[in-house]
């Protein structure tokens, strides 16, 4: 069974939207597992505080090493990564994601306030993660975002292991553009080509639909030789 133990000071926001469609299934299906624990409950004092004004002034908070070092060393030490959600961690990417669900899961460090003291980062091994540039207002919803990311890589998760295979980044390229019916709509139809039958000119057309999309939308990955390699 694929883990996530989630360390966050709100665990009233877990499972949250991991507890609906695909996750939600294969959460109550037994095929992946969430913990979730409450970095507060491992506060000492009458306040219960877990963070305390950054050494060398500035404004916020930073969460404190004590206090967060305790609530890791309360889930079980194992093979599983732990990992930081912050934004100025290395990026989230397909590839890494795909290693993660193939492993046992993930011990998940929301952070919160100005971040986490660095030392904590370091005792505990913690590798920063970000999920984009940009700040929120906590790992939390990051933290979603990457087990959701993995858990529907799952075996048994999805529907049809294709559909994995042919999305966004998996194979280097953004997806190509899906349509449905009605076959026209609003006045627009629906390529020829994806009426033809002829399975060859779709993969063609569906291939090229990519590289366009990826040229014009992320050049980031495109010149990298091998797009969205990881």
């Amino acid at each position: 069974m694929w883990r996530a133990s989630v360390l966050t000071i709100f665990p009233e926001m877990f499972p949250g939207p991991l507890g609906l469609s695909l996750a939600g299934k294969a959460l109550a299906a037994g095929v992946w597992s969430l913990d979730v624990v409450d970095i507060r409950s491992f506060a000492t004092g009458r306040h219960r505080s877990v963070d305390d004004t950054p050494a060398g002034g500035g404004p916020g908070m930073v969460m404190r090493p004590d206090v967060l070092s305790r609530a890791i060393d309360a889930v079980a030490a194992d093979e599983r990564p732990r990992l930081l959600l912050s934004p100025r961690g290395m990026p989230l990417t397909q590839g890494r994601v795909q290693k993660l669900a193939a492993g046992a899961g993930a011990v998940l460090v929301c952070g919160r306030f100005e971040g986490v003291d660095e030392r904590v980062i370091a005792g505990r091994g913690l590798e920063e993660v970000s999920i984009g540039d940009y700040v929120l207002s906590g790992g939390e919803l990051a933290a979603m975002v990457l087990i959701d990311a993995g858990v529907r890589l799952l075996p048994g998760v999805m529907g049809a292991s294709v559909s994995c295979a042919e999305e966004s980044f998996a194979g280097g390229l953004l997806e190509y553009p899906q349509y449905t019916r009605p076959r026209l709509w609003e006045g627009q139809p629906i390529p020829t080509i994806l009426l033809s039958g002829d399975h060859a000119k779709i993969a063609a057309w569906r291939r090229h639909e990519a590289e366009r999309l990826t040229r014009e939308r992320r050049p980031d990955l495109w010149g990298r030789g091998t797009p969205g390699a990881n």
